[in-house]
């Protein structure tokens, strides 16, 4: 089976990505969910017309002439507190009313004075400076309209968003179900961490970080333990597996003699729609379906399985939950030093993106080796370096990956 680009794959898994159903959850669980409906204000907010600080409400003209060392002075008829309505009749002139911070102005006044530009004296208040008509106060419906759009379905929900449901007094909203993803690694060389691994064998790295990456995506990790080189228990493993609405090993899909992850799958009923890609890394990538559920085989070195995760397996989750921001940001910044490469793949570069002097600038870790994941910790993006391309020059605007990371709980 030939390679196929990044692109081209990413099309192939994407179309046969389903969607998951939807659940009612609290405002207060919904942190890093996606929402699967429209959120829609039932009223204005604020309700009415209210004051922005502490001070005095008052008609503008009384103290148009106010100095410090010339006050008007204004009686104060009434106070009135958030939460409360002014009881008197409307303002006249010469007349003031004290009011709190988000009170509603009060029948007759056009303006509010803060309480630092006064000094009160028994039943009057002295105003030391003017105001314009309108100062000091938040129109009914500045913040939201009645029927507005406040967010759209597909959104995940952060820390602000959670806010705006409350300010439209939703405590449930309907949100994707998280898509179960189960996770397995390959090989008679991996040990867990809690063994002691001798010789040539390692720590299973890889079942950690990409349970770490499902729960970034907004999925929920089923962690299966290691599969041994052996068809039997793949083939148990993988059974098990399709519990799950989506599968992920790592391991075992080069072309090694003991990379028995094809076929084991093979028996199981797997149609394989595409095996390697032309990218690095992770050139030996396998994606296809058990009936319904998506099956990723990423490689087993630890750069490639994770570029692997977030260029194609992260993208599905997200799709899974009905999100509409499927993949990472993209941004253009300018390369800080000339690097270079073999036309035929496209590579993704731990990178370093700082913003500088207005632009975007990255810098390429020096070390990019599929099995150098310390070049990944001390990135925070992937710089993209086209297929056909050999040499990107110092300066060139280049595309680059931001890694930021999802909230989720």
């Amino acid at each position: 089976m030939s390679m196929i680009r990044v692109e081209e794959a990413l099309d192939i898994i994407l179309r046969r990505i389903p969607s998951k159903g939807v659940e009612k959850v609290s405002i207060t669980e919904a942190l890093g969910r996606v929402l699967s409906e429209d959120i829609v204000s039932r009223r204005d907010n604020p309700p009415m017309d209210n004051s922005a600080m502490d001070g005095y409400a008052l008609i503008a003209a009384d103290i148009r002439s106010a100095t410090p060392e010339a006050p008007v002075r204004l009686e104060v008829v009434e106070d009135v507190a958030a939460g409360y309505v002014a009881q008197g009749a409307a303002l006249k002139p010469g007349q003031a009313v004290r009011i709190m911070t988000g009170a509603p102005i009060p029948r007759g006044a056009d303006a509010v004075i803060m309480q630092e530009d006064t000094e009160r004296n028994g039943k009057f208040v002295l105003v030391k400076d003017k105001a314009e008509v309108n100062e000091n106060i938040r129109e009914a419906g500045e913040d939201v309209r009645e029927g507005e759009l406040v967010i759209p379905r597909g959104v995940t929900l952060n820390p602000a968003h959670i806010g705006m449901m409350g300010v439209v007094g939703r405590s449930q909203v309907f949100v994707s179900q998280r898509p179960r993803v189960a996770v397995l690694s390959t090989g008679d060389e991996i040990k867990d961490l809690d063994e002691n691994p001798t010789g040539p064998c390692i720590f299973n790295s890889n079942g950690y970080m990409l349970q770490a990456q499902i729960r970034s995506a907004g999925g929920v990790p089923c962690y299966l333990g290691i599969a041994r080189d052996n068809e039997e228990d793949l083939m148990e493993k993988f059974n098990w597996a399709l519990e799950c609405d989506l599968v992920v090993s790592s391991g075992g899909v080069s072309v090694g003699d003991f990379d028995l992850v094809k076929a084991s799958l093979d028996k199981i009923g797997q149609e394989m729609l595409f095996w390697k890609v032309a990218m690095k890394p992770g050139k030996p990538l396998a994606f296809g379906k058990i009936g319904e559920i998506p099956i990723f085989g990423l490689p087993g070195n630890p750069v490639s399985s994770f570029v692997s995760f977030e260029q194609f397996v992260r993208p599905s989750i997200r799709k899974m939950m009905g999100c509409t921001d499927l993949r990472h940001k993209t941004v253009r910044a300018r390369l800080t030093r000339t690097v270079k490469k073999k036309a035929g793949r496209q590579h993704f570069l731990s990178s370093m993106v700082s913003w500088n002097n207005g632009e975007f600038t990255v810098t390429p870790e020096s070390e990019q080796g599929s099995g150098v994941l310390k070049s990944v910790v001390r990135a925070n993006s992937l710089m993209i370096f086209p297929l056909d391309a050999t040499e990107l020059r110092e300066g060139e605007q280049v595309a680059v990956q931001l890694l930021e990371e999802c909230v989720v709980a």
